[in-house]
């Protein structure tokens, strides 16, 4: 069994990583129970496999999860009423929704409001658009599905002849919302245990770093908040499949991944830097035409039969203003008032000037960076300028964060300043620290450390591309990027390898 060195322990060319020897928080934590795993231990010898231990404590993270959103799941809205869902931080969108937008009516996402009946038209364009779904369509598809089973499983009364307004109001309604909450939480568990498996098997020499995203403070407080579970099943599918060599299958998730959550599109644009880089340009091709296709597949057959409700996403979101947990929002609060253009534009020039210096980054740096680092940097940059940046964003970056910066310490740094503001925007939202109309200053507080939080985990993957002896997955000088497909070990890695050992050497 061959074995390389670089500036640490030699490690074998095919020997799990194991986290109380590789990571220093891990170390020491590990003293509890005995200390770090030795040279020869076989990890995974017995039944509890990685992929069974970081399923089981996944398990009981999102049960912490569902509990902690347990107050706010009634079966008689009053028992949840304002404040109590912000003063126990268990507010979630989805139980509301299932009367908001038409689902307790049983009306099918996207269809077109014309086909009502004449006594159920909507009166107002504000109602109107209350009916149409602003999210992309496998998430609107998702929402239907699960509302259907909440008719079979619920009382589903029949409220035709009850004014759309007081449709919320009918208890036998409240107690099918919080059917409909469980069944999207059975369902959302399973995605994420789906993704789990997907990730450990992406990388069968590190599979425990899964464990910083089913271990996460942030999934048990936001992964019941929205559907964004949703996409990491897409997202996960998609790391699995490029580093297996499917840029084929890569790219039917990456269009699924889209038509569920926009921001997966930013990852070709990584994809792209890397394998110009590697001149790969045809693996990328492959994986961006089957992303074309997918994510036609499945919106092209709802624009043709709805196309106004099917594009209310892309209008709700070019007109909405600055919300929660943005800088635009914050500014607002004190007088500094901006246009939905005017937010539009800047936040464009922004994101594409760190776009571009994320490409020159991927094009220039010593070694060939890692994919999910690029894709790390570009997501955060997107929701660091965007003008909403929800609780439930966390999950956008907590997969891509795990790989591409897996360290616990580093991680849980972060999502610290995430549950600061977790406990923040809930108490803004209700007033509780100024009196409403006031500007607030805990929560303008509260979204700078987030966004100081996030720079933090910026500038290490940064620092870890240009330094690669400090990237933890790069350290050992054998492993290049078990996460490229066909960008592992390519052109530029072994001569990369020799320049960066002997830089590290003199660095020290």
């Amino acid at each position: 069994m061959g074995q390389v060195s670089f500036l640490g322990t030699p490690r074998a060319l095919d020997e799990v990583v194991a986290p109380s020897q590789d990571d220093p928080l891990a170390r020491q934590a590990s003293a509890a129970v005995g200390g770090p795993a030795g040279r020869h231990v076989r990890l995974g010898g017995n039944w509890w496999t990685p992929l069974r231990v970081i399923l089981a404590v996944a398990t009981f993270c999102f049960g912490l999860g569902v509990v902690q959103k347990s107050p706010c799941v009634v079966e008689d809205w009053a028992e949840a009423a304002s404040p109590k869902a912000f003063s126990h931080m268990c507010y979630s969108d989805i139980s509301y929704l299932y009367v908001g937008r038409g689902l307790a009516e049983g009306i099918w996402p996207y269809s077109p409001l014309s086909d009502l009946p004449p006594g159920r038209q909507p009166a107002t364009e504000d109602e109107a658009h209350t009916l149409t779904l602003e999210y992309p369509v496998l998430t609107g598809l998702w929402m239907g599905a699960t509302g259907l089973v909440t008719h079979l499983l619920g009382a589903s009364p029949d409220v035709s002849d009850v004014p759309r307004g007081e449709i919320g109001a009918d208890l036998r309604v409240q107690r099918d919302g919080a059917i409909f909450w469980g069944v999207n939480a059975v369902g959302l568990f399973v995605c994420l245990l789906v993704s789990l498996a997907l990730l450990v098997k992406s990388q069968p020499r590190r599979p425990w770093e899964a464990m910083l995203i089913a271990a996460s403070p942030s999934l048990i407080l936001a992964a019941m908040i929205n559907w964004d579970l949703l996409a990491l099943v897409f997202v996960a599918g998609f790391i699995w499949a490029w580093a297996s060599r499917r840029p084929v299958a890569a790219g039917v998730f990456l269009g699924l991944g889209v038509a569920t959550k926009f921001y997966p599109l930013f990852f070709l644009g990584p994809l792209f830097v890397l394998c110009l880089r590697e001149r790969r340009l045809d693996a990328w091709v492959k994986t961006s035409v089957a992303a074309f296709v997918a994510w036609s597949l499945v919106n092209v057959p709802i624009y043709l039969w709805s196309p106004d409700a099917f594009l209310w996403f892309w209008q709700f979101n070019a007109s909405r203003g600055p919300d929660f947990g943005s800088v635009w929002l914050v500014a607002s609060n004190y007088g500094h008032i901006a246009s939905s253009q005017t937010i539009n534009l800047t936040t464009v020039i922004f994101f594409g000037c760190a776009c571009l210096a994320i490409g020159a980054l991927g094009l220039f740096a010593p070694r060939r960076p890692r994919l999910v680092q690029l894709m790390f940097l570009v997501v955060a940059s997107f929701l660091l300028v965007n003008k909403v940046y929800s609780p439930q964003y966390v999950l956008w970056l907590l997969p891509l964060a795990a790989l591409a910066r897996p360290r616990w310490r580093d991680l849980l740094i972060w999502q610290a300043c995430e549950i600061f503001y977790f406990f923040a925007v809930w108490m803004h939202i209700a007033d509780f620290f100024v009196e409403a109309g006031e500007p607030d200053w805990a929560y303008a507080l509260a979204v700078g450390v987030r966004i100081a939080g996030e720079l933090f985990l910026v500038w290490l993957v940064v620092r870890d591309i240009l330094f690669p002896w400090h990237d933890p997955v790069r350290a050992d000088a054998l492993t290049d990027d078990p996460l490229g497909g066909v960008l592992d070990q390519g052109i530029d890695s072994q001569a990369s390898v020799r320049d960066v050992e002997l830089s590290g050497a003199l660095s020290r």
